[in-house]
């Protein structure tokens, strides 16, 4: 056959099924074949022979037997992880293809992080129905590193992400979150930065921890509290919360975690600690029970994320235009909003006028 004939009798033996890598990654997701089968429509019996023949093509025990059913070896979970990177991908490139062509108007795929889901997303969706009714918009709740793994694996078109960075000149730009994405590979465009609050019950059990004046602090100002509890959220808005402390010469004693803000407001409603929330947080769902006083310093930027090189397909740049337009009006400061700021109000400190912090009796 000769040497270019060796070189395609070599191709074929390494070339991947994509119909059995999807069978894996259905395997991997369900934990069973029964499972995968009923997932993809498939027989039972079909899938055993999609993964026997994917073991024959790579050469790999990719399963083996578990009691009753089977498990992944962990050759099976390495090639499932990346297959589904792929599968992802290709599925991507098929929507595109069919959104340029103009098959379809195209199926659209957000994820995006709670509070973004309660207040700038609905917006948006909303618009996008009215404008292009055609399109199909289809919403996944996640937090920033799974939404941009999503992206990256090709199961989301978009993915809103934050981060906090320092507010001005009022920190080390060291001091920022690292980007949500990697250069190179993935694209981000910022809708909107957002104050961050302390949050403390509105009618506290003796003395105020912060007098009731008081609009606004500085990280430096969270010594005053460095004796209280604390209620930490999701594991970016904890890291951040650690660095402010850290920076106001303290560790916080974090007795509660919880990503659902709505939880947060009610545990500091009921005695239970200190917290932050970002003014997003807040506009989703304010409690009324809680007292908020802004935390100058730094913001939390609410970030558009795309793969791939520009331009973005028809579909996704209309999902962006009207991301923006839901993030333009900038939101208010709950602070703000609750109790003015008094004119004379200085700005670069309140420390001098913080009460001294009470640790409650909890």
């Amino acid at each position: 056959m000769g040497l270019g004939g060796q070189k395609n009798t070599v191709y074929s033996q390494t070339m991947l099924d994509v119909t059995r890598l999807r069978v894996l990654v259905a395997v991997a997701r369900h934990g069973s074949v029964t499972a995968a089968a009923h997932a993809l429509n498939y027989a039972q019996p079909s899938v055993s022979h999609h993964l026997a023949r994917l073991e024959a093509e790579t050469g790999t025990k990719l399963v083996q037997r578990a009691g009753r059913g089977i498990r992944l070896t962990d050759a099976g979970r390495l090639l499932a992880e990346r297959a589904a990177e792929v599968i992802g991908r290709l599925d991507a490139a098929e929507n595109e293809l069919a959104a340029y062509s103009g098959m379809r108007a195209g199926r659209l795929r957000l994820a995006a992080f709670p509070s973004a889901l309660g207040t700038i997303v609905p917006a948006a969706a909303a618009m996008l129905r009215e404008r292009h009714p055609s399109v199909d918009l289809r919403l996944t709740e996640a937090e920033p590193p799974e939404a941009v793994r999503m992206l990256r694996a090709g199961y989301v078109d978009v993915a809103l992400v934050f981060r906090h960075e320092p507010e001005g000149d009022a920190g080390d730009e060291g001091d920022a979150e690292p980007d949500a994405a990697e250069p190179g590979d993935m694209r981000e465009q910022v809708l909107l930065s957002e104050a961050v609050h302390l949050i403390m019950p509105s009618a506290p059990r003796g003395e105020p921890l912060i007098a009731p004046a008081v609009t606004e602090i500085w990280p430096a100002d969270l010594a005053r509290l460095s004796g209280q509890r604390w209620i930490a959220g999701c594991d970016r808005c904890r890291e951040h919360l650690l660095r402010q402390c850290a920076a106001a010469g303290f560790t916080p004693k974090v007795a509660f975690t919880t990503d659902d803000f709505v939880a947060v407001q009610a545990l500091v409603m009921a005695g239970l600690g200190v917290a932050t929330l970002p003014a997003m947080a807040l506009q989703a769902a304010r409690n009324p029970g809680v007292r908020t006083v802004r935390l100058r310093g730094s913001r939390r930027c609410v970030v558009a994320v795309r793969y791939g090189e520009p331009p973005d397909p028809p579909a996704t740049a209309l999902l962006l235009d009207v991301l923006r337009v839901a993030a333009a009006p900038s939101v208010p400061s709950p602070a703000a909003a609750a109790t003015p700021a008094p004119a004379s109000a200085a700005p670069a400190s309140a420390a001098p006028e913080l009460a001294e912090a009470a640790t409650p009796a909890v």
